[in-house]
């Protein structure tokens, strides 16, 4: 037996019912039939190819909520998806699911994300005639982008968990863990950030939210976890009260965070960065990188040059628009 099918055989013994097994013929499904790999299974493979792919690093020069932030301790993209791949990890496990598959989803979840965060999303949603969701997004990275326009090629069940880490239910429990693990991550890492921006002082939070779920980042996550994992695999969620605590801690960050004056004040300049570039490659389709020009013969332009924009990292394109738009000084 090679090093794989010895994984696949455990896979029926030590998962539980509920659990993806790297076998399921629907699951593994890929678009273009590969060779098996004597040492890894299907779900690993995944994980290796999103991890290895350029979309992934880019992530570590996209914002999370604070754009662009001067200090190495905020979070990135990168960081985000790495510390919900951690989270929904410490599900699976508790559960019984495949942390593999798990771990796939996470770390492709957001390879889709635009430069400037929610704001870059928002503009391209607006001016984009397909629109824009940054978790159909990741999808299309991972089909039709990534490796010269070939995509990776993953599974089904791993690019549904990525379509539906938002706001869908995913057909495998390990996708809708990864959902949860998202909310888990963002809200409690933008809280420390916010707090070290001064934003937010510990104090603001809501009382009656800090004595459900705790009262520091470690105690929150971990009551989260718990619930998730207390709650069981029929269902996947959190238990009816902290449900409750979670639900208004998110709103509270909503109120008082994501739309604060202090985290917002660059989004304008962010948003006419996106709409000038995005107006420019639409008028010079032609110097759009091969790869786009593939795309735009396929379909048109607007997904050609939006497809480009929403893959660049907040640097890249701040650089891009000066290179473009801001005279150099004549030596």
């Amino acid at each position: 037996m090679t090093v794989r099918e010895k994984l696949e055989n455990a896979e029926q013994y030590y998962l539980s019912e509920f659990a993806c097994k790297s076998t399921d013929a629907k699951a593994i499904y890929r678009d273009h039939e590969d060779d098996k790999c004597p040492y890894r299974t299907e779900f690993q493979r995944d994980r290796d190819r999103i991890l290895h792919c350029p979309s992934f690093r880019r992530l570590k020069r996209k914002t999370q909520v604070f754009l662009s932030p001067v200090g190495d301790h905020y979070r990135t993209r990168l960081t985000h998806t790495l510390e919900v791949a951690q989270i929904a990890r410490t599900m699976a496990r508790g559960m019984g699911l495949n942390e593999d598959l798990t771990e796939a989803i996470a770390l492709g979840h957001d390879l889709g994300h635009s430069p400037f965060g929610h704001c870059g999303e928002r503009v391209l949603n607006e001016i984009c005639p397909y629109g824009f969701k940054h978790y159909l997004q990741s999808v299309r990275v991972v089909e039709h982008i990534e490796k010269d326009g070939k995509g990776l090629n993953l599974t089904h069940a791993v690019r549904d968990g990525i379509k539906c880490h938002t706001n869908m239910t995913a057909e495998t429990k390990e996708g809708n863990i990864v959902r949860l693990a998202d909310t888990i991550a963002y809200i409690n890492h933008d809280i420390e950030d916010s707090i070290h921006a001064g934003i937010l002082d510990a104090s603001d939070l809501p009382k009656d939210c800090v004595e459900v779920l705790g009262d520091t980042k470690t105690k929150r996550i971990t009551c989260l976890i718990a619930s998730v994992i207390g709650h069981g695999c029929e269902n996947i969620d959190f238990e009816p009260d902290i449900r409750t605590a979670h639900d208004k801690l998110k709103k509270f960050m909503f109120q008082h965070v994501y739309t604060n004056p202090a985290a917002v004040q660059e989004e304008g300049k962010a948003e006419r960065l996106v709409k000038k570039l995005y107006a420019y490659f639409i008028e010079n389709s032609s110097l759009l990188p091969e790869v786009y020009h593939d795309i735009m013969l396929e379909t048109d332009a607007d997904r050609a040059v939006c497809d480009y924009i929403s893959g660049m990292s907040d640097g890249y394109a701040v650089d891009l628009y000066t290179e473009l738009f801001v005279p150099k000084f004549w030596k």
